[in-house]
């Protein structure tokens, strides 16, 4: 997971750009290694699935919600998140999200019911969409603008980068001897971060007060509907091969999913201070690099979700082996945070996007021939090199082209959209998969959903090539 993009530089800087003090250092540390912990969790669980799911008696479909729980927190709530920080403050909002994230870590570790699993699960995934977006943000406020701030950057963007092969090691290490500790191994971590956090975190500006005698606006409803929408969405859809599609169990779910959404459509159009702005969605640029970033993510996701359940079911191989077979998929996140700035400048982003998400048409494609793997070489390795490059090359592009014509106002917000559109489908593509494949041997239809993902987000790339170079800030109605 990479962090979230902002612009920084808005933020006014303190006076002096000279070597880092201490304090410096220190701040990075406990904003770098939070980041590091948020990415992780994305890849934490998958290698861990199969494990927990024959622990806990649950089959795919339920044991996809080990992955599905922490992106339908992240992507539900992210644009809450926002909220919460600009009327709360960062200081309180960070810290108050650690403590949370360590304690639904220690509760998901002890627990042995799954309802209560995928409770943390959720609780993780928006904790990590309160601290993510603030600590870039605390960044662009503490660090001097220039190569000092552009340094700090770096460090974060590469913890981030660097996150998700972290979790696919650390998952099969720690599985090895309990999937338990894969869930609540980063309390102690958060813990200390935490205690370094409350003398390093500054207080920063206090919160805008709303005019005399208006609430504060925090737009619950909205962020509820959103939430609640996707996960009854999701259970929809992992009901679908236990039950059909005619069952209450099913159409019950996928009916509420859709109310919801009714709902949250009207409390966004009607709200005084809605989180999601209408004029954005009318922005092509913004949305075309939405359903890339998303069709990227959930390809990746879906892929690493099916294979990891046959190489450890299928094939007998254990959960570390397992997540050294999946690095190929994962380094290139952190070669990305070191690379993309000089492609970007070279190339520029549609041509990048666009070769980019061809790696994942071909890489999904390629699993068609071996529905069911049998050999790592031929049948599971040329598509994780090929998903790997098409990161390397779109993930960034697609970061900086999301918000390339939008005015400085727009931005955060854009950015908070985007953000959950990737996480949106971090839920609902792996939670097809596993509906496409529980309970058969044979997953071609598994792969054939993926691949059509894939092709969706080319047809997404190949459109940013039809337009113009990105202008400055226009109004964000304009393409």
């Amino acid at each position: 997971m990479a962090p979230p993009q902002e612009s920084l530089g808005s933020a006014a800087p303190p006076a002096g750009a000279g070597r880092w003090s201490p304090r410096l250092w220190g701040l990075l540390f406990v904003l770098a290694g939070n980041m590091l912990i948020d990415a992780l969790e994305v890849s934490a669980m998958v290698v861990a699935v199969p494990v927990a799911g024959q622990a806990l008696g649950l089959s795919l479909t339920g044991a996809q919600w080990l992955i599905t729980g922490f992106a339908v927190g992240f992507g539900g709530l992210t644009l809450f998140g926002g909220r919460l920080v600009e009327l709360l403050g960062r200081r309180r909002v960070y810290l108050g999200a650690l403590l949370g994230f360590a304690a639904a870590s220690l509760a998901g570790g002890v627990t042995d019911e799954p309802a209560v699993l995928v409770a943390a699960r959720v609780l993780k995934g928006f904790f990590a969409a309160l601290t993510a977006p603030t600590g870039l943000a605390i960044i662009a406020s503490e660090f001097p603008a220039g190569r000092s701030r552009e340094r700090a950057v770096s460090v974060y963007a590469l913890f981030g980068g660097s996150g998700f092969a972290a979790g696919l090691l650390v998952s099969g290490l720690l599985t090895e001897v309990s999937w338990r500790w894969t869930v609540a191994f980063p309390a102690p971590v958060v813990l200390v971060l935490f205690v370094c956090a409350v003398r390093l975190i500054p207080r920063g500006p206090a919160p805008a007060a709303p005019p005399p005698g208006e609430p504060r606006r925090f737009d619950t409803a909205g962020a509820l509907a959103l939430t609640s929408a996707l996960l009854c969405l999701v259970l929809g859809i992992v009901s679908v091969p236990d039950h059909g599609w005619s069952d209450a169990r099913t159409a019950g779910p996928l009916l509420l999913a859709a109310a919801l959404g009714t709902v949250l459509a009207v409390v966004e159009r009607t709200g005084a201070r809605p989180l999601i702005r209408g004029r954005l969605l009318r922005n092509r640029t913004l949305v075309r690099s939405m359903a890339g970033a998303a069709a990227l993510n959930g390809v990746n996701l879906g892929l690493l979700l099916i294979l990891t359940v046959r190489l450890q079911t299928g094939l007998g191989w254990s959960p570390l082996r397992t997540a050294l077979a999946l690095l190929p998929a994962s380094v290139p996140l952190a070669v990305t945070a070191l690379l993309s700035r000089r492609l970007i400048a070279r190339y520029g982003t549609a041509r990048l996007i666009a070769l980019g998400a061809l790696g994942p048409v071909l890489g999904a494609a390629l699993c068609l021939r071996h529905p069911t793997p049998e050999r790592y070489v031929t049948d599971v390795l040329p598509t994780l090199l090929l998903v790997g490059a098409g990161f390397v090359l779109s993930f960034a592009a697609l970061n900086t082209q999301a918000t390339s014509r939008l005015a400085a106002v727009d931005r955060p917000a854009a950015v908070g959209l985007y953000q959950s559109a990737v996480q949106l489908a971090a839920a609902v593509v792996p939670a097809l998969v596993a509906a496409l494949a529980v309970g058969r041997t044979d997953d071609r239809p598994a792969f054939l959903l993926v691949t059509a993902v894939a092709v969706a987000g080319l047809a997404a790339g190949l459109g940013g090539l039809r337009t113009g170079p990105a202008r400055g800030a226009t109004p964000s109605t304009e393409e």
